[in-house]
């Protein structure tokens, strides 16, 4: 049987570990922020077995991105748009650069040793 470390939680992005007041707190926002940027599908908090919104830090590292666009005056479904475009730009560069390094190491394999 293994037991789970809940203090490896701490380490996890992915954790939803902030309640929906909390999150609008730590980005200077409100609930209603948050609420849109979900409506826009930008995240999608899970919910608490009462049924509430929990943020992970990674939703709220993209939340952050998107509220810098909405405060430079773009409207929050084209800042959602925007945030969601760029994590496809970050994917597709480390995807490519990925297959380059494979195609270079089939390419070129490393001389045998004699």
């Amino acid at each position: 049987m293994t037991v789970e470390n809940p203090l490896g939680r701490l380490d996890d992005d992915d954790y939803p570990a902030y309640t929906m007041g909390r999150a609008a707190e730590m980005l200077g926002t409100t609930p209603g922020f948050l609420r849109a940027i979900g409506e826009a599908r930008l995240i999608t908090p899970l919910r608490s077995q009462g049924g509430h919104r929990r943020y992970s830090r990674y939703q709220l590292k993209i939340a952050a991105r998107a509220r810098e666009l909405v405060d430079q005056g773009t409207p929050v479904e084209a800042a959602c748009r925007i945030v969601i475009l760029e994590d496809q730009l970050e994917e597709a560069k480390r995807i490519n650069e990925e297959l380059r390094r494979r195609s270079a190491a089939e390419t070129h394999p490393e001389d045998p040793a004699p």
